[in-house]
């Protein structure tokens, strides 16, 4: 009985291994981990790291997020990675230097950027208001082609972008 019991306690942890290293690796996810950086003519150093969920399909705000009105990872996975070394500021509104959650509200053309002092979450499901750093709107515009993988973009001229089937949300950092 005994060596029953110990068998199945150490196929319970080689299976528990194998699935902590499955989840190690994120590029295998179907919404694979992405990064994107740039340096400001201020010297900050900002860096985004996301996840790539994909169209396939599907019609984003009714099979798939973002729904209107509602607060989105801005990404898919875990809660949208924002981190700047130093002071900037966002569609000019002041943002201190630190690592923040970045979540969005689409709200038809009008957008709600949002910066959570809870960086470290998985999705939305725990995202609190009263954590934000700060919120800043911007319009969304069509973009001319659809991007089929969610994508984010940054310039080291401090020109941002969200861009997924035919919407592209624009944000300025200096």
């Amino acid at each position: 009985m005994k060596k029953l019991l110990s068998g199945a306690v150490i196929a319970l942890l080689f299976a528990s291994l194998n699935v902590q290293a499955q989840d190690a690796d994120k590029s295998k996810r179907p919404s694979p981990p992405a990064t994107t950086a740039a340096t400001l003519s201020s010297g900050a150093l900002v860096t985004i790291s996301y996840s790539q969920p994909s169209v396939k399909g599907r019609t984003i705000g009714k099979d798939l997020e973002p729904m209107a009105g509602q607060v989105w990872r801005t990404g898919a996975n875990e809660a949208t990675v924002f981190e700047t070394n130093k002071n900037i500021t966002v569609n000019g509104s002041a943002l201190p230097a630190g690592k923040y959650a970045f979540f969005t509200i689409a709200n038809g053309n009008e957008w709600t950027l949002i910066f959570n002092k809870k960086w470290n979450q998985w999705g939305a499901y725990n995202y609190k208001e009263a954590d934000d750093a700060l919120r800043v709107k911007t319009n969304a515009t069509s973009g001319n082609a659809a991007t089929e993988k969610f994508t984010i973009t940054l310039t080291d001229a401090g020109k941002g972008q969200l861009l997924w089937g035919d919407v592209m949300v624009p944000f300025t950092l200096q």
